[in-house]
């Protein structure tokens, strides 16, 4: 889900939206389509995921470098309750953490919500790569050898494209800037399969 080839802070407004998030488009949308079933577990998930994510960036960010948490061993799984986070990670400085991921990225910088490791890209990866297997699968002649080689042309060109799919992917699908969140407690916990963590419960606010 995580690592750092350059600081999120450098790329602060250079999200590329079409448009600029606005504080209240989530809850408009909650309120028009509130018969929508699990709509607002689908919102909160996206604005979890981000929190998440700008986490990250802020641990592998502040403090000097002895107390930096390492960003390639830190991961994360985002619910509609809040996120767990996986990693060594003192909760106190967790706890700034959060607080200031939080202050930063819903007061503009929204770059913050895009991780390289977040397993949006793995998915898109995949996807690109069993798209282009099929189609090069269905154009080439069906000699064994060709076949291979449009297999070979279709993972390199998918693992080309996959960074910047992925990182679009994460912008307009898999996140959403936390307007509507409000941090609720930090705590050490487990996951679904028993994995110790720390989990950031949030809830929404309007």
């Amino acid at each position: 889900m995580t690592t750092n080839t350059a600081s999120a802070s450098d790329r602060t407004n250079e999200f590329p939206f079409d448009f600029a998030p606005q504080p209240t488009q989530d809850a408009d949308l909650l309120r028009q389509l509130n018969f929508v079933p699990g709509l607002k577990e689908i919102l909160t998930v996206r604005q979890v995921h981000a929190l998440e994510h700008a986490t990250v960036w802020v641990l592998s960010q502040s403090g000097p470098a002895s107390a930096k948490a390492d960003n390639q061993l830190l991961g994360g799984m985002s619910t509609d309750e809040g996120f767990y986070l996986y990693g060594h990670v003192d909760i106190a400085q967790l706890r700034r953490a959060v607080g200031e991921a939080l202050h930063r990225i819903a007061g503009g910088e929204w770059d913050l919500a895009v991780h390289p490791r977040c397993g949006t890209n793995l998915s898109v990866a995949m996807l690109l790569t069993a798209g282009l297997a099929v189609g090069i699968n269905l154009a080439m002649p069906k000699g064994p050898i060709l076949q291979l080689l449009g297999l070979g042309a279709a993972a390199a060109a998918a693992a080309q494209l996959a960074p910047d799919a992925g990182s679009l992917a994460q912008r307009y699908v898999t996140t959403a800037i936390p307007f509507n969140l409000s941090v609720v407690d930090i705590s050490v916990s487990q996951d679904f399969w028993g994995r110790e963590a720390h989990f950031v419960r949030v809830r929404w606010v309007e």
